[in-house]
């Protein structure tokens, strides 16, 4: 009898391993919750190509009140802008020559002075730059008349349920209710509401829709409502239950259709400003705003974005991968849990589109609305990790769309194929940077990510979507080094700066990130013409045969071969150690020596002035660690208390007072999670990043493995 419960025991333990993780209960226990006005807890919804950001009312009430926090946008992937060029600027203006490597080279950089090249390149770099599209929020006025301001609002709580999509706000003013239930059109650039509220029957309330103009500068957060007289607000059509209005900013325009349900009027209050005034007696008002680069033809209601909503988030969540903490007694494992389920949702929302996001989304500008490509690996490469490969494939038809231009450089600047750029308009035209045109780690990104989707979907189809691509990629990478021929190697540089920038393009060469990153990128590029029954390319095996070793120093690999004091100078110990991403990053190859890159990694964890580092240098130490079987380390770095590795409670990943959120933080966490749960080309055990004391219990399903 005894025998027979104990193996009854077993298999209902087997049993119970083995069904399915509950993902509805695994998302809806990281609702976001808020009971104040917090303006760094802005809440979004958003489909990956249109995203609106709300306050505590659910909706963009005190847009002034949040401009410091993370800002209440309203941003898509078309909506961009320039101001007009009356000085007549050529990009080429803004171009200067380099002696590099015994010939000239010239770069797209911003100029230090006075003088046209520094105002065209000034020009080029704000030009053209991504739009806050407009406010939409709630006018609410007190018993004496006086608008309500946002203390003004009393016992607060509002709900973000990621599992739907959907943002419910209560407050109260003197002492009435207010009730907000907010959703984001999965397949239309929509946001809807309903209002519920005695209010609206006092004629207290109504709902705005204002227009602000880009302020031009590094950063916009959408509040900019002064020189009314530069743009254009002009309502095209009225009628009882729509409206259509259509916005001019120079050369530029959109549309925005607003839909309604019950008795209201939209009026003008202003410059830019217009009110939706519900008729009294009503207790509550829908509707729903739809922002198109060209006329709406058809205006969904309420009803018909909250379901869109529910269904597309509910389909979302079902399908690929998950990870379930629960029964964990290591009290970091919940948090973890959070961080993995919020960023889901935020790069969904932020960065799942046509285009490469930026590093703030669709939330607020950072340098000018731009993407960087070298970003672009943190924001997709865990789509494909966590099963979701189309929402990375989602961006990469972008990279055919600008190869044009990527071949342009490439071709200015004496190599083959295409220089892929970094700080980038949706049009593929590259930003003059000091820094960013020196980098060159956005070059293999191009490659890893058709290998991500070649392996999720190994086809012929796959194959010859990509092959021009990654071939154009690799005959850059093996056009690109120098040939040293007393050492009879090739060398990275000079003219780069690395990912840890704090180099002068100048003076630098062989780092080691770079240089394995490289190798692996040219001999995964020779895989592919294997795939395709095609011989190596020569020139690729060349620079693979004779690439440059890792440069080191007393057992340690260095930051570049031309910095030897990579460790003694306290200005070389900050930023993003990228020597870790040489085996954390990239797999394992012939260049990298594990025992070395042990002790790197223990020296650089050691050293390192880690206040002064970024978001997404926290994942890429968890996923070193883990590729050196140090599953704690993982752990601790991944969840090392630095303030640019806070996680705010709508799940942003916060920097500093400029970069509120930083969305590489968020994508970064989904790839060394799916590392360390999923494990790597290689790993010999399982979970090779959780520790194995017993107090992580982990269960998983649908992430794929890491080359």
């Amino acid at each position: 009898m005894y025998k027979l419960t104990l193996v009854l025991t077993l298999l209902l333990a087997v049993q119970a391993i083995a069904q399915p993780i509950n993902r509805r209960a695994l998302v809806e226990r990281h609702k976001v919750v808020n009971t104040k006005a917090d303006t760094l807890a802005s809440l979004t919804v958003g489909n990956g190509r249109f995203a609106f950001t709300t306050d505590v009312t659910g909706l963009q009430s005190f847009p002034l009140s949040y401009e410091k926090g993370v800002p209440l946008g309203t941003q898509s992937e078309w909506g961009w802008h320039s101001f007009i060029d009356t000085a007549n600027y050529r990009f080429e203006e803004s171009l200067r020559d380099y002696e590099l490597n015994g010939r000239k080279v010239s770069y797209s950089v911003q100029w230090n002075g006075n003088g046209r090249n520094k105002d065209a390149a000034n020009w080029f770099r704000q030009n053209p730059h991504r739009l806050q599209l407009g406010n939409v929020g709630l006018r609410i006025r007190k018993k004496d008349g006086s608008d309500v301001v946002l203390s003004d609002l009393a016992n607060m709580h509002q709900e973000l349920n990621p599992w739907t999509g959907i943002i419910t706000s209560h407050f109260e003013v003197e002492g009435q209710p207010v009730d907000v239930i907010t959703a984001g059109h999965q397949q239309q650039d929509a946001v809807a509401a309903k209002i519920s509220s005695p209010l609206i029957a006092a004629g207290r309330l109504e709902v705005f829709l204002r227009f602000p103009y880009p302020t031009g500068e590094w950063t916009d957060v959408g509040t900019n409502y002064k020189l009314p007289e530069k743009h254009q607000s002009q309502l095209l059509q009225r009628k009882a239950n729509s409206a259509l209005l259509q916005r001019k900013l120079d050369k530029d325009h959109y549309f925005v259709g607003l839909n309604w349900e019950g008795t209201a009027q939209l009026e003008e209050a202003g410059a830019h400003h217009f009110l939706l005034q519900p008729g009294k007696g009503q207790q509550s008002l829908s509707f729903a705003f739809v922002f198109s680069p060209e006329q709406p033809v058809a205006l969904p209601n309420f009803a018909g974005v909250h379901s869109s909503s529910v269904a597309g988030w509910k389909a979302f969540w079902s399908r690929g991968g998950a990870i379930d903490f629960s029964g964990s007694t290591d009290k970091r494992a919940y948090e973890l849990e959070r961080r993995i389920i919020l960023s889901q949702y935020l790069t969904k929302v932020q960065c799942s589109g046509a285009y490469p996001p930026q590093e703030t989304g669709l939330t607020y500008n950072s340098w000018f609305g731009k993407p960087h490509l070298e970003m672009h690996y943190w924001h997709g490469i865990h789509f494909a990790l966590w099963g979701r490969t189309d929402l990375l494939e989602n961006s990469l038809g972008w990279y055919w769309k600008v190869a044009g231009k990527a071949r342009g450089i490439a071709q200015r600047q004496g190599y083959k194929g295409v220089r892929w750029q970094k700080m980038v308009n949706h049009n593929g035209e590259e930003s003059p940077s000091s820094v960013g045109a020196f980098l060159v780690w956005q070059q293999p990104h191009l490659v890893y990510f058709a290998e991500l989707v070649y392996r999720n979907k190994p086809t012929a189809a796959t194959l010859n979507r990509y092959k021009d691509l990654v071939f154009a990629t690799a005959d850059f990478m093996a056009s690109y080094p120098v040939y040293d021929s007393v050492q009879k190697r090739y060398v990275l540089g000079k003219g780069l700066i690395p990912a840890q920038e704090r180099f002068k393009p100048e003076e630098t060469y062989n780092p080691p990130y770079e240089l394995a990153y490289w190798y692996w990128t040219l001999q995964t590029a020779q895989e592919w013409r294997k795939r395709l029954g095609m011989q190596p390319d020569p020139n690729w095996q060349k620079v693979i045969q004779q690439l440059s070793l890792l440069p080191q120093k007393d057992g340690i690999y260095l930051a570049a071969e031309s910095a030897p004091d990579s460790y003694t100078r306290a200005e070389f110990m900050t930023d993003h150690p990228s020597v870790l991403g040489t085996w954390g990053m990239v797999a394992k190859t012939p260049l990298v020596d594990s025992a070395t890159m042990r002790r790197t990694f223990d020296h650089v964890w050691k050293v390192w002035h880690w206040p002064d580092t970024w978001g997404w240098d926290f994942p890429m130490v968890a996923m070193s660690a883990t590729r050196l079987g140090m599953p704690d380390k993982a752990i601790e770095g991944l969840l090392m208390p630095i303030k640019t590795n806070t996680y705010l409670p709508n799940g942003h990943n916060y920097q500093d007072d400029r970069l509120r959120l930083y969305l590489p933080g968020n994508g970064g966490v989904l790839a060394a999670a799916a590392m360390m749960v999923a494990g790597y080309d290689g790993a010999t055990q399982s979970l090779p990043g959780i520790p194995k004391d017993g107090s992580w219990k982990v269960r998983w399903e649908g992430l794929k493995r890491i080359p």
